[in-house]
């Protein structure tokens, strides 16, 4: 019976790659509790996001390096450590949350909100701690989306208790005025809320806050840049020149308050007939992707036209969260994974900067 020394498994996990990170499992310290009883061998992966796309990849390459060596049965246990994808300040808003995803648009109608909300719940079903902030204070369309309702209670700290559902905390100004009553604000008051918001919400401890944003570049895109330190925005278009006109300013705006751009999402890409199978491009073909292609970007995915996300956004179910997803479902849940991906990259740079002072 061939006998396996701890030293002899972690070498050959060296030869195993992350591969969105580039680097060796055992350098990036993803191997925990390694297990030996003869030739039969048991350890953990410490993912860095538990929304990793590549995990199946990882397992494959891990048990044939080890067989490799003589293994016999190699037994592997999953975990998940999310790392912060930008660096501690030592005066954090929002202390416990490691990172902020902006999700933005030029204008409004693209499916924004749809794509913040799927974005957070499919990030809750992988085993991320998610919160989810709608900041689009005069039109909020989360707790609907969301089917969440009531009003958040106030916690022992004295701050607001999120309302939360599929796993996910939320809060918006919906939960505190009367159904059908129009928020006229100027825009200090705008940016005013959602800075409470972030500091006066009890989050906890967070792998991910998403920020629904409203449409186009005004206070609120603007508070939120000052207040805390975006690790990511999401931009969403839909394929027509409108919409890509529209989202380019977006773009620039966040280019111009050094906000990192994780890539594009393109919704309403086609719609697919559920009789012949056929596809429509109602609104037109690959704007979002050439845009990204223009501009430097990755184009993070596009989603297709499906009833099933206006049926379940109009009863608070979202698509991600449907008995029988369909394909923007499938859709939107490759994109949470691929910016989860992206977020696990930007923290692995992160990781050697030095802590932030603020003045």
């Amino acid at each position: 019976m061939t006998t396996i020394t701890e030293e002899a498994v972690l070498d050959a996990l060296r030869h195993v790659q992350e591969p969105e990170l580039g680097r060796d499992i055992v350098t990036l310290d993803m191997v925990k509790s390694i297990a030996i009883d003869g030739s039969d061998v048991a350890f953990t992966i410490e993912l860095t996001t538990p929304a990793c796309p590549l995990k199946d990849e990882i397992e494959g390459n891990a048990r044939a390096a080890l067989t490799g060596i003589g293994a016999g049965s190699v037994d592997i246990a999953w975990g998940a450590m999310v790392r912060r994808a930008q660096p501690r300040q030592a005066e954090q808003l929002v202390p416990g949350v490691k990172n902020i995803i902006a999700v933005a648009s030029g204008k409004g109608g693209v499916g924004k909100s749809t794509v913040s909300v799927n974005l957070a719940v499919a990030l809750a079903q992988a085993g991320a701690s998610v919160g989810l902030l709608d900041g689009d204070i005069t039109g909020p369309n989360i707790p609907l989306m969301l089917g969440v309702e009531g009003q958040p209670a106030a916690s022992p700290n004295n701050k607001i208790t999120p309302l939360e559902r599929y796993g996910v905390k939320t809060i918006s100004i919906q939960f505190f005025v009367p159904e059908g009553q129009p928020i006229v604000w100027r825009g200090p008051l705008v940016g005013g809320a959602i800075q409470q918001f972030l500091r006066d919400v009890e989050w906890g401890d967070l792998d991910y806050l998403v920020i629904d944003l409203p449409p186009g570049t005004s206070d609120a895109q603007l508070t939120l840049a000052q207040a805390v330190p975006i690790s990511g925005a999401v931009l969403v278009t839909t394929p027509q020149e409108v919409s890509l006109s529209d989202v380019g300013k977006a773009l620039a705006m966040f280019q111009r308050m050094s906000v990192p751009v994780l890539g594009v999402v393109e919704n309403m890409t086609a719609f697919a007939c559920p009789h012949c199978g056929e596809l429509t491009e109602i609104f037109g073909r690959g704007g979002g992707e050439r845009f990204a292609s223009e501009h430097g970007l990755e184009y993070l995915g596009g989603i297709p036209l499906d009833i099933t996300v206006r049926q379940g956004g109009d009863v608070g179910v979202p698509a991600v969260a449907q008995r029988e997803p369909g394909p923007a479902a499938k859709a939107l849940t490759q994109v949470a994974q691929t910016v989860a991906a992206r977020m696990s990259v930007r923290a692995a740079t992160a990781e050697a900067r030095p802590i932030l002072t603020v003045s």
